[in-house]
C-alpha cells in the first residue's frame, strides 16, 4: 500500500500534535511542513512540548529541512501556501493548521495544487 503524502501548513501546537500522530503511523508520510518559524525553533518545539512532554525522537535540522529519526522532511517558509510545490511533492492531503485558512474561500487557494480530493 502506498503511503498518503501529507503536508502540514502551520507547525504550531496543532501542527506539531498532528505530526506526532502521523509520523510513526503506517500508511502516512509527512512529506512537507510550511511554517514561518526558523527550522531551529521548529525542531526545538517539536522535541519539547510543555503539555505532551518530550518527543522521543532524534531531531536535527538544516536551513530547509527537519530530520526526524533519519527521515528528511522539507520545510518551507511561504506566507502564501498556494505558491508551494504541492504537485511536485506529490502531496495528497494538506493539513491546514494555521487557522488563517479556515474559510472555504481561503482553502481553495491552497487546494488548487493538490491533485486528489476527498
Amino acid at each position: 500500500m502506498m503511503a498518503i503524502n501529507i503536508a502540514i501548513n502551520g507547525f504550531g501546537r496543532i501542527g506539531r500534535l498532528a505530526f506526532r500522530q502521523l509520523f510513526d503511523t503506517e500508511g502516512y508520510r509527512v512529506a512537507a511542513i510550511n511554517d514561518l518559524t526558523s527550522p531551529q525553533m521548529l525542531a526545538h518545539l517539536l522535541q519539547h512540548d510543555t503539555t505532551q512532554g518530550r518527543y522521543d525522537a532524534k531531531i536535527c535540522y538544516s536551513d530547509n529541512s527537519l530530520n526526524v529519526n533519519g527521515v528528511d522532511i522539507p520545510i518551507y517558509a511561504e506566507k502564501d501556501p498556494g505558491k508551494l510545490p504541492w504537485k511536485e511533492l506529490q502531496i495528497d492531503v494538506v493539513l491546514e493548521c494555521t487557522g488563517f485558512f479556515a474559510s472555504k474561500k481561503r482553502q481553495q487557494h491552497i487546494l488548487k495544487q493538490v491533485p486528489k480530493r476527498c
